[in-house]
C-alpha cells in the first residue's frame, strides 16, 4: 500500500489498517495527547489518542521528516 493510496481511506479504514498490518515502533506522551507510531510498508502512520475522551482523533501518514524527529532521541 502506498501512502497515497492510505490517505484516500476513511478514519475507520486507516484505523483498521494500521492495527492489522502495522508494525508499532514507539509512542510519544504528553500532558494532553498520546502519539503511537507504527510502520506499514513504505511510511509511517501516526494515530493521535486523547485519553480525556478516550478515542483516536487523527491518523497522520508520512514517509519521512521532521514527524521521526519526536522519536529519534529513543533509537
Amino acid at each position: 500500500m502506498t501512502l497515497y493510496e492510505f490517505n484516500r481511506l476513511t478514519l475507520e479504514e486507516k484505523q483498521a489498517k494500521f492495527w492489522d498490518k502495522g508494525i508499532f515502533l514507539d509512542n510519544y506522551i504528553t500532558k494532553d495527547i498520546r502519539i503511537n507510531c507504527y510502520a506499514i510498508d513504505k511510511c509511517f502512520v501516526e494515530d493521535v489518542y486523547d485519553a480525556e475522551h478516550n478515542n483516536i482523533t487523527e491518523v497522520r501518514s508520512f514517509k519521512y521528516g521532521h514527524s521521526l524527529d519526536k522519536y529519534s532521541a529513543k533509537f
